[in-house]
């Protein structure tokens, strides 16, 4: 990945270099510049000098922490382009280099290495608009349904990115299973007969579409449901649960957004029996992240 186009990347530069600027401007309180009238051996003495009244402490834990945000910052010379060329010394990184402002014959001096700071600083505003603008939509795993994104997060943490996926696709199932109070057959089953245009009978309710029963768009969601609940099962839960082969990540994202869209969907969904009452779906109890899955599950038919 290029990191100049990477967002959070780029922001992580931005906020260590504003650290940088502002510890850099402490630091030189506790100092002199060694330039213009009165200068001491300019070219032989460092650039920056301590002032007499500078406290040698604050001046170490400056030092320190200036080193430490410079360590931070090791890409972002590379990263803006913003490097200096010093005869007989080749190029250098004003970041990664400035103490050399305290060195004898220094290479650096402190307007230098502020200037670098506001030139990187505002390179690094240009390349996050560029950033956002060539940003395409991305699919964050924890804004998800929380139904499902509670089942995987822990194997889908741990690299089990397959177990992840059957675990958040059982997580579903179990909401269809509460919300009809069925478990007795196979999930595919269920979720055909949840979502039948037929009538509920005697312990069979259905899940249905809200709205005037007659109107085509409710109509069409309820067959569309109707085809995509059990195919949702069948093609993301079964091979999930059954067959041994790795995903990637990009194929893992994608069947758990799969995976949420049908949980809120089913969310939208009002229970309806044998008595022509309908209820709106039972609240959600989510369980916690799922460790291991069962070695019990047993293979379904269909």
């Amino acid at each position: 990945m290029d990191v100049r186009t990477n967002s959070k990347y780029l922001d992580f530069l931005t906020k260590r270099l504003e650290e940088f600027s502002r510890t850099f401007e402490e630091f030189m309180t506790h100092h002199v510049e060694n330039s213009g009238f009165g200068a001491m051996a300019v070219g032989i003495a460092p650039a920056v000098l301590p002032k007499d009244s500078s406290d040698k402490a604050r001046v170490r834990v400056l030092t320190d922490e200036l080193n430490r945000l410079a360590g931070a910052l090791m890409d972002l010379s590379s990263v803006t382009d913003v490097r200096i060329a010093v005869q007989g010394a080749g190029v250098l990184d004003p970041f990664m280099n400035w103490q050399r402002i305290l060195e004898p014959k220094p290479l650096l001096d402190a307007p230098v290495v502020r200037g670098c700071c506001l030139q990187a600083a505002d390179r690094l505003e240009g390349l996050k608009a560029k950033a956002e603008a060539l940003s395409s939509p991305t699919i964050e795993p924890s804004l998800l349904h929380p139904l499902v994104w509670a089942a995987a997060q822990r194997l889908w943490n741990d690299g089990h990115l397959r177990q992840a996926i059957a675990a958040a696709a059982e997580a579903v199932s179990g909401q269809m299973k509460q919300l009809t109070g069925r478990n007795n057959a196979s999930d595919t089953s269920l979720w055909q007969q949840a979502f039948a245009m037929t009538a509920p009978q005697e312990g069979k309710p259905r899940l249905r579409w809200p709205g005037d029963s007659d109107d085509q768009d409710v109509k069409t969601m309820q067959a569309g449901l109707l085809s995509f609940a059990p195919g949702v099962n069948m093609v993301i839960r079964n091979p999930a649960t059954h067959v041994a082969e790795d995903f990637t990540e990009q194929d893992g994202l994608e069947q758990l957004a799969t995976l949420s869209v049908l949980a809120k969907f089913v969310d939208g969904c009002v229970v309806e029996s044998v008595d022509n009452r309908t209820a709106p779906g039972a609240e959600q109890v989510f369980p916690e992240p799922a460790g291991e899955p069962s070695q019990a599950m047993t293979r379904e038919n269909g």
